[in-house]
């Protein structure tokens, strides 16, 4: 298929049927130079920027100046180098080169050997220009995917106040892996994960990384929304559908053509109105409630649940056939207390964000406190440390969280209980030093298993031990 000033991407549009612009640099090389041009002035009709050049030293000379995206290039240029030598010479610099040898006196077999050596593809002279046009939009489509992955491996590593994804539990990294594999797909995504671990943030991060980032990002808490209402506030409604319904709604179907939305808590719906959402997966369509006219659902669906999904297909809560269509991919956000050795980074994140916001001198958290965020479980996983790193900022009198300003469920403060009575109480830090030296008793004076077992960093033993004046060999 060709189009002047627009090139189709198989794959890209084909569900909506729709071109996309695309635009690339490409250098078109051959020693005739009445072709040459002929092919430059058709790529530029598709939409590229082109240049010709007439042989391999003008062409490397050129490069050097206007790089290229890709290189339409004649197999054969006596009595100079050709295509393989080009070929040899560019790849050595940039692999990502798209390059497309086209062969008329050579033969079939050199021009296999140069797709060996890394050319894209080859044509046969004459240039079948439909043929030129689809390789071209092809390549267009793997330098856009390439951009795509470039940008999400950035913003994965600098992810600003959000801090969501901080961390380098293993865990974390197979998600955020997963993330760039699945953020420039237009395939719907089943977020799960606890209340608080950070659904929402990394539904709205593959939206930010997807090739529809400058489109609109919709999220709806579904039960949040009654369910009378639910159905009118996602398809909209026509004028006079129902009682109070005095004049036609757009929903946030519509709200969010071109972009992302977002389900939270998907597993909410109503049966029927979960099987709506997936005639609505299954057609790219929709009807607003009360209408006949059929829209274009030109969207990416991300939704997400709390709860075990596969309990909740088999209780009723979930269609099979809705589960299966969301589910094309599944990214699984793990407990905070599962990936303990993310706590201290994603503190001191949050802690020197509320620092600058709250415009305070706090600078660090004192070694009690680390140790008390530590051991705490978080059932409410990052937005309860991010909560309590908040009041921790607000209530600090020094330049250091002490373990008093954080919440009395985090500090935990511990009682010495003999015979089920409370006994008499010993200082704090006098249980807390003899809980450690306990444990390096009991593991052998292995530090590394004693703070596993204590809850607490290795970081965080070492230094209550230097404190106590111990030294310890491992």
């Amino acid at each position: 298929m060709k189009s002047i000033g627009k090139i189709f991407l198989p794959g890209k549009n084909d569900i909506l049927g729709e071109e996309a612009p695309v635009a690339m640099r490409v250098l078109v090389v051959d020693d005739h130079q009445a072709s040459a041009e002929g092919l430059r002035d058709y790529v530029e009709e598709w939409g590229h920027q082109a240049r010709a050049a007439g042989g391999v030293a003008e062409a490397l000379a050129l490069l050097e100046q206007w790089p290229a995206d890709a290189i339409v290039c004649d197999l054969l240029m006596p009595p100079g180098p050709g295509g393989l030598e080009l070929l040899q010479a560019v790849r050595a610099k940039d692999p990502w080169v798209g390059f497309i040898i086209l062969t008329g006196h050579g033969t079939i077999e050199d021009a296999v050997r140069a797709t060996r050596d890394g050319a894209f593809d080859f044509l046969t002279k004459p240039v079948d220009l439909d043929r030129l046009s689809v390789l071209l939009g092809r390549l267009a489509e793997r330098n856009e995917m390439r951009s795509e992955v470039t940008r999400l491996r950035q913003k994965l590593a600098n992810l600003g106040e959000a801090a969501t994804l901080v961390g380098g539990s293993p865990a974390m990294r197979k998600l955020t892996e997963l993330m760039e594999r699945v953020a420039p797909s237009a395939a719907s995504v089943l977020i799960t994960g606890e209340s608080g671990s950070g659904k929402d943030f990394i539904a709205q991060t593959l939206h930010e990384l997807s090739g529809r980032a400058r489109a609109p990002f919709v999220a709806v808490n579904c039960p949040a929304i009654p369910e009378a209402l639910l159905e009118s506030e996602l398809f909209g409604h026509e004028r006079g559908a129902f009682t109070g319904a005095i004049a036609e709604r757009a929903g946030l179907f519509e709200h969010a053509a071109g972009g992302t939305l977002f389900l939270d808590e998907v597993t909410e719906m109503t049966p029927g109105l979960q099987a709506k959402l997936l005639r609505v997966l299954e057609t790219h369509r929709f009807r607003r409630v009360g209408g006949r006219d059929e829209k274009l659902a030109d969207l990416r669906i991300v939704a997400a649940t709390n709860r075990d999904v596969e309990r909740a297909v088999k209780d009723g809560r979930l269609r099979e056939d809705l589960y299966y269509r969301l589910n094309v991919f599944h990214l699984h956000v793990p407990a905070l207390r599962d990936r303990r050795e993310d706590i201290a980074p994603l503190a001191a994140r949050f802690l020197a964000a509320y620092a600058e916001q709250n415009q305070s001198a706090v600078e660090g958290l004192s070694n009690d406190a680390l140790a008390a965020l530590e051991r705490y479980d978080w059932p409410g996983n990052v937005r309860e440390l991010r909560n309590a790193i908040e009041r921790a900022v607000v209530l600090a009198r020094g330049a250091v969280v002490e373990l008093a300003d954080l919440p009395q469920r985090v500090a935990r403060p511990v009682v010495v209980i003999e015979n089920g009575r409370f006994g008499p109480v010993e200082p704090l830090d006098e249980t807390e030093r003899r809980a450690i030296l306990a444990a390096l008793d009991a593991f052998a004076q292995n530090k590394t298993h004693a703070a596993r077992a204590l809850g607490i960093s290795l970081k965080t033993l070492h230094n209550k031990l230097k404190r106590y004046g111990r030294e310890v060999a491992r």
